[in-house]
């Protein structure tokens, strides 16, 4: 065990990025309204994730779709809505503070209540977009 004086460099650790604080997910959600859309956006090089804070108007809408790749988690900043689950989009409601896990594969939408939706979303990063040649694989 590393005794408590010694620093991540002194006890052979590499020196990484620091933790920092990105944004007031609360403050941003707090502002002005504005219509429906991305209120911040993970930006980072390096990055592993991809996160951003939406804002759906009230009684906006995210369509009924499917993600087939990838977990998102969804945490609601202000306001309330309903998440629909599945193809008959059974209505579940949101409230500040629910956090929702969206399993890749599943089928949902988001719809705001009367004063609106604010919510951060986290997921793996997709890949960048590649090239292929015309069997599938990079060119």
């Amino acid at each position: 065990m590393t005794p408590p004086s010694e620093t991540g460099a002194e006890a052979g650790w590499s020196a990484g990025p620091d933790p920092r604080v990105l944004c007031d997910a609360r403050a941003l959600a707090a502002g002005p309204p504005v219509p429906s859309g991305v209120l911040w956006k993970l930006a980072e090089g390096g990055r592993q994730l991809d996160a951003n804070v939406v804002r759906l108007a009230p009684g906006g809408r995210v369509d009924t779709h499917t993600e087939p790749n990838l977990d998102v988690l969804v945490l609601v900043v202000s306001g309330d809505g309903v998440v629909g689950k599945g193809t008959r989009d059974e209505p579940e409601p949101l409230a500040e503070g629910t956090l929702l896990w969206l399993p890749h594969g599943s089928t949902r939408s988001i719809t705001a209540g009367a004063s609106g939706l604010a919510y951060l979303t986290v997921h793996r990063r997709r890949p960048g977009m590649q090239i292929q040649s015309r069997g599938g694989a990079p060119a």
